[in-house]
């Protein structure tokens, strides 16, 4: 069962990321601010859960959080300054999109560069032990997996729609037939 919360009385936000892994497209970094007594029995690290599940939790998420801020940094910045750093710039964007500051951040994962002046933890495998990091998770994936599937529109034959930019067989094959796109990372070693 998921823990409610670090501090019993700091707004805390929860912070992950989606997409660090993959070939092509963008990562995307979400930020959550739940009610320290918030509970759904299907929240859980977004991996775990079914695409189904997933964004039947992103419409509770969004109605139910405080405050909720979903950004995201595309391939071009990736191969500029890393993923990891990425990463951790896209949440960066997330936290400034909240409308309430908050006065401590659980960050899913062992590395962050500290926002402003707001005190941070990192938690290993953070999205299946803190409410507000898996409810993060949530928004994160599924909002980049609905960016991926309208990319597979433009570029049907990287399979997108089913890999959501990760090196799956059929992407790798496309990519032998095809070669890379716009939105392939280039610093991505293939």
């Amino acid at each position: 069962m998921l823990k409610p919360y670090f501090h019993p009385q700091l707004i805390e936000a929860g912070c992950d990321e989606a997409g660090r892994g993959c070939y092509a497209g963008p990562v995307f970094a979400a930020a959550v601010i739940l009610p320290k007594d918030f509970y759904h029995p299907l929240l859980n690290d977004s991996k775990q859960l079914s695409e189904a599940q997933r964004n039947q939790l992103r419409i509770v998420v969004e109605k139910e959080a405080i405050s909720y801020g979903v950004a995201s940094l595309d391939e071009g910045v990736i191969d500029t300054i890393n993923i990891l750093q990425a990463s951790i710039k896209s949440m960066h964007l997330a936290i400034d999109q909240l409308s309430i500051t908050p006065e401590y951040l659980l960050i899913d994962g062992n590395r962050f560069v500290p926002y402003h002046f707001v005190p941070h933890q990192c938690v290993i495998k953070g999205d299946a032990t803190y409410a507000s990091i898996a409810a993060a998770s949530v928004l994160a994936k599924t909002y980049r997996d609905e960016y991926m599937v309208k990319l597979q529109e433009e570029f049907p034959y990287y399979d997108w729609i089913n890999n959501k930019g990760y090196g799956t067989l059929k992407h790798r094959k496309a990519i032998a037939e095809y070669g890379l796109c716009k939105y392939h990372r280039k610093s991505f070693k293939i």
